[in-house]
């Protein structure tokens, strides 16, 4: 039987071995063109699907995410209407609950494990997952984690989940498709969407073709992520 803490002792060394092996790059650069068009694309994805669901009015929402790394994603709902003081994170590495502090500094952001959530029962609106379940290989701590997201999850709330479904090239990662979703949120309604071109054809894309770049993400054969809004069943 595997040990949960030696999944989480495996993250945080491949989040610092990635964090070596990036730092040269601009891969994730906001001033990389393809970086670009992925953020904007997804963000794009975000709104319809919250839009289309009745979530437009977010003002009075008290967010949380699983996994904030350094802030991008709850930077996003600030855009749409959140304020920071109704903004929570938690991440494993304090380094990057650091760097989310000073690009949201009246946020509430805490150096935590998604097993043991540091918030009461029902205490949002809003739960988000972005790329946090798949890099956890072990299927227990997963099981965790979903239990916990409902835990502070209100029964009139959402949770706002994105991730890949496949990515050969990282084997520090799992990728996680709609059937697995839903297993790990059994009681609850789930609309699912496959959204964002795979990434390394982005890359090479962008720079020349970008159009063709947006009607491949259309047609979403080539797309490598799903983007799912989860609620509490009545």
């Amino acid at each position: 039987m595997s040990n949960p803490k030696d999944d989480l002792r495996r993250m945080k060394e491949e989040y610092a071995a990635r964090k070596e092996r990036l730092q040269n790059s601009d891969r994730y650069s906001p001033s990389n063109p393809a970086y670009q068009f992925l953020m904007h694309q997804r963000e794009k994805q975000i709104q319809r699907l919250l839009e289309s669901t009745g979530w437009v009015d977010l003002a009075e929402s008290q967010v949380l995410e699983i996994g904030c790394g350094k802030g991008e994603v709850l930077e996003i709902f600030q855009r749409f209407g959140v304020p920071e003081s109704r903004l929570y994170g938690i991440d494993l590495l304090h380094e990057r609950v650091k760097k989310a502090g000073l690009s949201l500094p009246g946020s509430s952001l805490a150096n935590a494990d998604a097993q043991s959530l540091p918030f009461a029962t029902q205490a949002f609106d809003v739960l988000l997952q972005f790329t946090a379940f798949s890099s956890v290989l072990d299927a227990q701590v997963k099981q965790t984690m979903a239990g916990e997201m409902l835990r502070v999850l209100k029964d009139d709330g959402v949770i706002l989940w994105y991730d890949f479904w496949w990515n050969p090239y990282n084997k520090q990662t799992r990728g996680i498709r709609p059937s697995e979703i839903k297993q790990l949120f059994p009681q609850c309604d789930t609309q699912i969407r496959k959204i964002t071109l795979a990434p390394p054809i982005v890359r090479i894309l962008i720079p020349k073709l970008p159009r063709v770049a947006k009607w491949l993400e259309g047609l979403t054969v080539l797309n490598s992520h799903y983007l799912a809004l989860i609620r509490k069943k009545a």
